[in-house]
Parts: C-alpha cells; structure tokens; sequence
C-alpha cells in the first residue's frame, strides 16, 4: 500500500481534473436530463440515445480544451474515435439502465417519467465514473514529463493497457508521471 503522503499528492493532482471533469458533467447532465424529457414521446430508449449523442459532443469539446488543457495532445481523429467510442458504452449503460426500468420493471413513460428519470440517473452515475477512468487512461494521455513526451504521444489504447499492466516495472510508462521527488528509484 503506497504511503499517505503519496496518496494525498496523487489525489491533488487528480482533484482540479475531476473537478473539471465534475463540472462539464453537471451541466451536460441537466442538458441530458431535458433533451431526454422532451424527446421522450419518441420513446424513453430513442430519447436517451438522441440526449447522449447531443451532449456527448459538446462534452468532447469541453474535456479536451479544459479539462484536459494540460495533457498531451494526440491525433484529433485518434481522440474523437476513442472519446466516442468510450461514451458509447457510457451509452449503453444509461440506455441499459432504463431499458431495464421501461421493459424490467414495466415503467411507462406516460405514467412514471419520474421513476424513469431515477433509473436513469442511476445509470448515469455508473457511467460517469467508467467515463472519467476511461478518458483519463487512454483517451487524453498524461502530460509530457522529463523529455518522454514522444513516448507517451505515441501510446494509443492498447499502449494503456499496457501502461495499467506495468506499474510496478522499472522504467515502464506508467511511471513517467512521477515527480522525481516520489520516485522509489
């Protein structure tokens, strides 16, 4: 188990990110949250898919010049392909969620939009977090450190992997991110 001053400085560096990640979240949340009120005489599963697709796209943008200003930067389309394809199953999951409300639990959306606004928000929280971790590991890559810059524009997905599988190797990529001051080397 890594020592507490270890952790405190990791979730330091983590916080401003995860604040900002919190923050665009919040509000494409509520945007979510109304586009998927409004459309929902589509159908609740049309409607979450449409309200995942709009706020999606603006939370592409909002990530990559604000919350993640300061990591390398990598192929738009590189990005773009992963960001997407890591919100799809975010997608899938909230869709998910309120599938099983409609079909599972029988909840209609003339009847019960408030309990399927519920389901649903469950599965946002769920794919919230499984989109922090996964934008944060293989999409906006960490920032250049100590002149590795070219090692770690060049990781794509299976490099992160990778990178989740090598911590604890000498020299590895995983550990370019540490302040010389908390390397154990």
């Amino acid at each position: 188990m890594p020592p507490a001053s270890t952790l405190t400085s990791r979730l330091r560096q983590l916080a401003p990110e995860a604040i900002a990640f919190g923050v665009i979240g919040a509000g494409n949340t509520l945007l979510y949250l109304a586009i998927y009120y409004v459309s929902m005489p589509i159908g609740p599963v049309k409607a979450s898919i449409l309200a995942t697709v709009v706020t999606t796209t603006l939370a592409y943008l909002a990530n990559r010049y604000w919350t993640y200003r300061h990591h390398t930067r990598t192929a738009l389309r590189r990005e773009y392909t992963l960001f997407f394809g890591f919100n799809l199953v975010g997608m899938l999951i909230q869709s998910g969620m309120t599938a099983l409300g409609k079909y599972g639990f029988g909840l209609s959306e003339h009847d019960d939009k408030l309990k399927l606004l519920a389901v649903t928000t469950v599965g946002i929280v769920i794919a919230t977090v499984f989109r922090f971790w996964s934008y944060r590991t293989f999409v906006f890559l960490k920032p250049p450190v100590d002149g590795h810059e070219g090692a770690i524009t060049d990781m794509d997905a299976t490099a992160g992997f990778a990178e989740l599988s090598a911590i604890d190797e000498p020299g590895s990529a995983a550990n370019l991110d540490l302040r010389p001051e908390l390397d154990p080397r």
